[in-house]
């Protein structure tokens, strides 16, 4: 759908003009902030992500700024908006959370959930998972939950050279890419003045007038410190004097699901028990939360239907919401979700293509494909030396791959590095650049393992040079906005990336020591990383020899995926001619791939905010005022825990000395 009126195009880049001078953001604040973060926020992090599913990064981001601004005020001085904003961007880079596990606390967590992925491997294929992803099951390494073991050498060497490969490449194809199409095309980065002014309002921390950012951010931090104690603090603290921990709240969710299998079979029931949850709902644009919610309601009439029909037949009663998840996902909704997010991709490069038109039509010229010119005072850098570098780390990608994985085609990796991965960067770019929406090609990673006749599970933990690295050119235009040189980002990569694997190391194998990961211990990771690791066998098994390649068999129905490939373009091309939200379909699709006890609580939170709390403090006021409340609320929360993690961490450390 195009924008109504192209002129917008022009006019979104007029919200926030970039300024005409740039200041290095890098100083001894941005050292300090690291180090304090990387050892004081990331344990808790860690721990937060294990027994909750949450992140740090708020907590990280809002804690560390007010601090620093607040040890700045008493020594008369003042940080300025550009050190605001990379303390901000290293906050949120150290406590970032990774992939649908809630992993948090730097690369190590990838180890951590590898020992336990090869462990879980079906039908005799732990055997068939090489030693540089995890050690095998009965190594030492395993038994005594240690890094310090020489059996650890080959899989820490591939992460770190993953590490340093997958960071070249996003930042200096990132970096060309807004040259090009910011500089050079002038995109307009809808939503980036959006979130660069988020960004640089944290500098309200230095103004000595209260402002209603810092009171509601109160509230929400009172209130998040509340509910902290009950769901995060308590089971926290008992766990660690009592065998098991007790929890006043179910986490993550009350599971209803054995209970109204006769009525409702298939159908997982309950409902979430965090009150971020809730709170997030209340962030979300509204109608995609209804999408979303709608995608649940639609799981609990079509999966009854499927039993009783004969087409469920992966399910069996007994099974609690995350068996009853794989198993129909194994029956109807991992097909119908690959149509469905062709669907999105084809409908977003759609929209990328009106636009562009239109953008045409009016005199708005995209189509020049120069580099544009390097302002004066900005940082910037030679964009032949940037692409150089991208070329080298990904040829430096699939020389690893090749050498690990010596038997798979090599000409799938020189695809997928040199002609795909930029390829699919500057298309999601243009969108993001046009609209502020991603859009990425699905599942070409899996569609190319499998067709390619390769037979092996280790193609699956290999690191090809496959990404998509358009996001990252709305993040240079924020750097911009903010009126930092990009010199200063670069510099504070630099440091992040070391303290990030120390502190990594340090307290990933710290945590791994104290108790087994999952366990009672850590409640969301019980939960969500068995779900996790029987979903993923479900593709590993295409490519392996004598495994249990049925359940791939069983899982992929053609006929299901043009079904919702045509279910998604259909939805969406009746609710644009109704003139209705379009966010109803993206929220539908959304929902298909969550735990629905999520999506209900965020229901609730919605209708609460639009339907109660708007009408209460007014629409202009409920319009700002949730992400600063949602901010605050995440910070109390991060805030308790890292006071409980502490008090656990002090007192194992001290159980276990031997004097």
């Amino acid at each position: 759908m195009a924008l109504r009126e192209t002129q917008e195009l022009a006019e979104y880049r007029a919200l926030m003009e970039a300024p005409d001078t740039y200041e290095d953001g890098f100083g001894w604040q941005t050292v300090v902030g690291a180090f304090f973060i990387g050892f004081v926020m990331m344990p808790g992090s860690i721990y937060l992500g294990l027994v909750a599913g949450q992140t740090m990064g708020p907590a990280a981001e809002w804690t560390t700024i007010i601090l620093f601004t607040e040890i700045a005020r008493r020594s008369f001085a003042q940080l300025s908006r550009q050190q605001i904003y990379i303390l901000y961007y290293i906050a949120g880079g150290l406590t970032a959370m990774m992939g649908g596990v809630a992993l948090s606390g730097g690369p190590f967590a990838r180890l951590v959930w590898n020992q336990f992925f090869r462990a879980q491997a079906p039908g005799g294929l732990v055997d068939q998972v090489p030693d540089w992803v995890a050690p095998p099951p009965g190594s030492d390494a395993i038994a005594q939950r240690t890094f310090m073991h020489p059996d650890w050498l080959p899989a820490i060497g591939v992460l770190l050279a993953t590490e340093v490969f997958s960071r070249v490449c996003w930042f200096t194809l990132g970096y060309s890419l807004f040259r090009l199409l910011s500089d050079g095309e002038q995109l307009p980065f809808p939503l980036a003045p959006i979130q660069a002014q988020g960004a640089t309002a944290l500098a309200e921390a230095q103004s000595k007038e209260e402002t209603w950012r810092w009171r509601l951010f109160s509230i929400g931090s009172m209130i998040g410190i509340g509910f902290g104690l009950i769901y995060v603090a308590v089971p926290t603290l008992t766990g660690a004097v009592l065998i098991q921990p007790v929890s006043i709240l179910p986490i993550p969710w009350i599971d209803f699901t054995q209970g109204t299998e006769r009525f409702l079979p298939g159908v997982p029931t309950g409902i979430g028990t965090n009150m971020a949850t809730l709170m997030l709902g209340m962030v979300l644009p509204f109608w995609m939360v209804v999408g979303s919610f709608a995608a649940v309601v639609t799981t609990a009439i079509v999966n009854p239907i499927a039993y009783w029909t004969g087409n469920l037949p992966t399910w069996r009663p007994g099974m609690e919401t995350t068996r009853t998840l794989w198993a129909t996902r194994i029956d109807i909704w991992l097909s119908f979700g690959i149509g469905t997010a062709f669907a999105i991709a084809f409908i977003g490069v759609y929209k990328m293509w009106v636009e562009w038109k239109a953008a045409k039509a009016a005199g708005i010229d995209f189509a020049g494909f120069g580099f544009g010119k390097r302002v004066p005072g900005r940082g910037d850098f030679n964009v032949w030396i940037m692409l150089s570098l991208f070329v080298a780390a990904t040829t430096g990608y699939v020389v690893l791959c090749r050498y690990l994985v010596p038997s798979f085609p090599l000409v799938f990796l020189i695809i997928y590095g040199y002609i795909w991965t930029p390829l699919q960067s500057y298309i999601n770019a243009r969108m993001v650049g046009l609209t502020g929406q991603f859009v990425a090609i699905p599942m070409v990673r899996e569609a190319t393992f499998i067709l390619s006749g390769y037979k092996g599970v280790d193609i699956w933990f290999a690191p090809i040079p496959l990404g998509n690295y358009g996001m990252t050119v709305q993040r240079f235009r924020e750097i911009e906005l903010t009126g930092n040189k990009f010199t200063s980002v670069l510099k504070a990569e630099l440091l992040m990336f070391p303290i990030m694997v120390v502190t990594s190391f340090i307290f990933w194998g710290y945590v791994w020591r104290l108790q087994p990961i999952p366990s009672v211990f850590y409640p969301y990771a019980q939960k969500m990383w068995d779900y996790q690791a029987i979903t993923q066998w479900v593709w590993f098994s295409s490519t392996t020899e004598g495994g249990p390649v049925e359940i791939f068999q069983r899982a992929i129905k053609p006929w299901l995926m043009v079904g919702g490939l045509a279910f998604g373009i259909g939805m969406y091309s009746l609710l644009n001619w109704l003139r209705m939200p379009v966010l109803l379909i993206y929220g539908w699709i959304r929902g298909m791939g969550q735990i629905p006890h999520y999506l209900t609580l965020q229901f609730i939170g919605a209708l609460i905010g639009r339907y109660y709390m708007r009408k209460r403090f007014g629409e202009e006021n409920w319009r700002i005022w949730p992400p600063v409340l949602y901010a605050g609320f995440a910070c109390g929360t991060g805030l308790i825990a890292m006071l409980a993690i502490a008090i656990v961490l002090i007192k194992q450390s001290v159980t276990q000395m031997p004097f």
